[in-house]
């Protein structure tokens, strides 16, 4: 038998006990749900190919699409990645935080070449959250940490949507998640800074930051897919149909409304404030409950339209890929 499944399926509590007995389990090559401020992640020895493959594996993920590494520190996120000016600034102004910078390997980089899809390139992310920042402390190293679900499917923002869709996963209990949406995603290669996933971090701060406009990736999709994680096509979905910018739910639909607008009958209204982070922080959430009302019911859903400005930007990529 796999030496991963003769391990205990536990819920652990964000204890130090818990974060200790985690980190154990990550040192035997074990798998580990654990909290951020953007999703939970599946957690893994970066370095570790038996355990990367033990994730994808587990998310019937992909091969050609990365994974991010979570680093405790810059220390560690310089011994992996090359960090130019515009890197440098960046890590400086958001991390700890939902940013994740995509910079070349280091040439010695400890970090087994699977996580990084056979690329020269490597995704890093220092997480604000307290307790993902414990247990990367008592590990000791690097973390590869992709969304704790089945590739494609709606990403996890508490401990029981792991528990309901990997219930044969590890977690740690870190309680729900405060932003909700994965980590925007910039490249930092050469001297131009790529836009290359919309998350939990606004474009026009990036921008601001910078002092000038992020640029968008290659044309190609592959190309584009294989630079940073979330870009398929279809990605995010719920199991039942989703319709977009919707007035009012259809026949056999469940709506979830947004803003004050929104028909007191809907299902849920993600902001009745009309307020993005507020959104941004209920969309999976969200998105769960309607799944599961709409599955038992076998209706289908519907959302109203959100505004493109700010975090926007990156409810409506989710919402557009989940559609698909």
């Amino acid at each position: 038998m796999n030496a991963l499944k003769e391990l205990w399926v536990t819920a652990y509590p964000a204890t130090e006990a818990g974060i200790a007995a985690c980190a154990e389990k990550l040192t035997q090559g074990g798998l580990v749900a654990l909290p951020t401020e953007t999703v939970y992640g599946l957690a893994g020895d970066a370095t570790n190919a038996d355990a990367i493959a033990a994730i994808y594996a587990t998310k019937a993920r992909p091969q050609f699409n990365p994974l991010i590494c979570h680093i405790a520190d810059m220390e560690m996120a310089r011994a992996i990645g090359q960090f130019n000016d515009m890197a440098e600034t960046l890590a400086a102004a958001f991390w700890p935080g939902p940013l994740t910078l995509v910079v070349p390997r280091q040439k010695d980089c400890a970090i087994d070449p699977l996580a990084c899809a056979g690329l020269d390139t490597i995704a890093l992310r220092l997480p604000a959250h307290e307790v993902a920042q414990q247990l990367l402390r008592a590990f000791g190293g690097p973390l590869v940490a992709p969304s704790a679900n089945p590739s494609g499917r709606l990403s996890p923002s508490s401990a029981a949507h792991v528990q309901d869709m990997l219930p044969d996963c590890d977690v740690l209990n870190g309680g729900a998640c405060a932003i909700g949406l994965e980590s925007s995603i910039v490249g930092c290669l050469d001297e131009t800074p790529l836009w290359l996933r919309a998350g939990g971090l606004a474009r026009q701060d990036i921008e601001a930051c910078l002092g000038r406009p992020l640029s968008e990736p290659p044309q190609e999709e592959d190309a584009a897919a294989r630079l940073a994680p979330g870009r398929l096509a279809r990605h995010y979905a719920p199991q039942s149909p989703l319709r977009l910018n919707a007035e009012k739910a259809e026949a056999n639909e469940l709506l979830i409304g947004f803003g004050g607008d929104a028909p007191s009958d809907c299902f849920a209204n993600l902001s009745p404030s009309g307020d993005l982070a507020e959104a941004a922080a209920q969309l999976f959430a969200t998105l769960h409950a309607a799944d599961d009302a709409a599955q038992s019911r076998a209706q289908g859903l519907a959302i109203m339209a959100i505004p493109m400005h700010g975090l926007g930007e990156a409810i409506n990529d989710r919402l557009s890929r989940a559609a698909a």
